[in-house]
């Protein structure tokens, strides 16, 4: 089962992803789960970032491949392809396959940050997705990430277009990070819708 496409939510980058993405070290490389047609992928790689995209989607994939790796493969009931690869960063957009949470956080490198937005319950009042396998409960995203240092989560209701919402940035501690270490949660003051 796959969460079905929203055409409005997929022609522009998210904001999330613009407004966090600063917190990847400069020219890591960066997954990002269930691509699309590679917006994250564009965007990051015009940011100096190496981009590897992975979507089930042949025709997404074929134009996504101009920004970077692009993997065809079908996530949810294949085997993971990117087995034993960790990234600087990893970016998942309006998609939920729970089951693959393990291979999402093992997939990040120490030190690499996870930009994570997608629908969570509420939406169903609003639009797609409306069925409860593809929608957060309340703090899951949160939860899932416990084990990470999480620099920013949010969930609530979006206005333009109407949806709800979990969003979280978190960071994989690494022996070089200090207990001290400073994320600016203000490199510019874009909004978020």
């Amino acid at each position: 089962m796959t969460c079905p496409t929203v055409p409005h939510l997929t022609a522009t980058p998210s904001p999330w992803v613009r407004r966090w993405m600063h917190l990847l070290t400069e020219r890591t490389c960066v997954l990002d789960v269930a691509c699309g047609w590679g917006r994250h992928m564009q965007l990051l790689s015009q940011q100096g970032h190496e981009v590897v995209g992975v979507d089930r989607d042949p025709q997404a994939i074929a134009a996504a491949s101009a920004f970077g790796e692009a993997i065809q493969a079908d996530i949810e009931v294949g085997p993971w392809p990117l087995q034993n690869r960790q990234f600087g960063g990893v970016v998942v957009t309006n998609y939920l396959w729970r089951a693959l949470w393990p291979q999402i956080m093992d997939s990040l490198a120490p030190g690499g940050v996870l930009i994570y937005e997608t629908f969570s319950a509420g939406n169903e009042t609003v639009g797609k997705p409306s069925r409860p396998d593809f929608l957060l409960h309340a703090g899951e995203l949160l939860a899932t990430c416990a084990h990470l240092h999480v620099v920013a989560f949010e969930e609530g209701f979006l206005n333009s277009p109407q949806r709800f919402v979990q969003r979280i940035v978190a960071v994989r501690s690494s022996d070089a990070q200090s207990p001290g270490t400073r994320f600016d949660l203000n490199p510019s003051l874009q909004s978020l819708e």
